[in-house]
């Protein structure tokens, strides 16, 4: 049993990693609960197959909204279930625990994050801001006086940043990501096609056939829903093109606050960025062609990070891992 855990705590996934055993849940942040009394039915993947088929005595949803706590209970709930998990229902110690958080949360959001994790069982709370983590998890040497831009498309937030010494010297924190995308897709399909389907029937459309740029083979996929005409179940073909034209908004959001933070950035480590590239994480950053977009558009190299997905708690666990040398620059240490 470890004295310290890490958590990368998503708005669609909670990671958590532990020291020498590397990451030991990599689980969706979805909970159940009866409505009638608020008690909880089930966490993690068990509570996200029921996500859209749920009578109405029970509600399947996300505790977390924009990479934020939207519901306290619920959240510490979700936390102390997987601290548990880890550590043993029945323990001597309490663990300590360093959790990522977006990095333009504010003071109250901050707070709401300590508390839920100390009520949780933790002893001591170290936050860190989440694209310092996903840099540090990507194998980016922030402590260097060389700059370095890190773009962490994530499923509630999306953070754009240039850090150099060790912190993030300019950033924009935007609450569109990948649910956004999801969204996009149902609202483009209902639009086109008169068909409404759920939020996981966008996001495999999403994975299955997505793009950010039109693709040279076109691909496409049979997906099924509800005739929002009639109310009747209907199947359709839908095409990568649809998608690319569905997801437009979104993803020009996510361009506008990228061109912004270049913009914002000094001469110096603007030219550091242009001769590096910029690193893309976080799970949209699987959208295929994500990366050749922002090249266009920006006119700066783009690659996608090694394991996106897995940047953030990496990073938790190599700071977690080297507390001391973290402490200072990057860390806010909470008791």
């Amino acid at each position: 049993m470890s004295r310290k855990i890490a958590i990368d705590l998503g708005t669609t996934n909670v990671l958590v990693f532990v020291p020498k055993k590397g990451i030991v849940i990599n689980e969706p942040s979805v909970v159940a609960l009866q409505t009638s009394d608020s008690k909880v039915m089930a966490i993690g993947s068990e509570a996200k197959e029921m996500m859209g088929r749920t009578p109405d005595s029970i509600i399947a949803s996300h505790p977390l909204q924009d990479g934020v706590i939207a519901n306290y209970r619920v959240t510490r709930a979700m936390l102390k279930s997987f601290i548990d998990r880890v550590m043993g229902k029945i323990r001597f110690y309490k663990p300590e625990i360093m959790i990522s958080v977006p990095a333009g949360i504010t003071s109250t959001e901050k707070r709401a994050v300590i508390d839920a994790c100390t009520s949780a069982g933790a002893k001591e709370t170290y936050i860190i801001k989440q694209p310092i983590a996903s840099a540090l998890g990507a194998g980016v040497p922030i402590a260097t006086p060389s700059g370095n831009m890190i773009i962490d498309i994530g499923g509630g937030t999306s953070e754009v940043a240039v850090i150099a010494l060790g912190d993030i010297v300019t950033s924009k924190s935007l609450r569109v990501a990948g649910l956004k995308i999801d969204k996009a897709i149902t609202n483009h399909i209902r639009k086109k096609f008169n068909l409404v389907v759920g939020d996981q029937t966008a996001e495999e459309i999403k994975i299955k056939i997505g793009s950010a740029l039109s693709m040279k083979k076109e691909e496409k996929i049979e997906i099924s829903g509800s005739n929002a005409v009639t109310g009747l179940p209907e199947s359709i073909l839908i095409s990568s093109e649809d998608i690319v034209k569905g997801i437009k908004s979104p993803l020009m959001d996510i361009i506008n606050a990228v061109k912004e933070v270049l913009q914002n950035t000094p001469p110096e480590l603007a030219s550091d960025v242009m001769d590096k590239g910029i690193i893309l994480t976080g799970g949209g950053a699987q959208l295929r062609n994500i990366d050749t977009l922002l090249t266009k558009v920006t006119g700066v190299p783009c690659e996608v990070a090694e394991e996106p997905s897995l940047c953030t708690i990496k990073g938790c666990g190599i700071a977690l891992d080297h507390l001391d040398a973290y402490k200072k620059s990057v860390l806010w240490a909470k008791s």
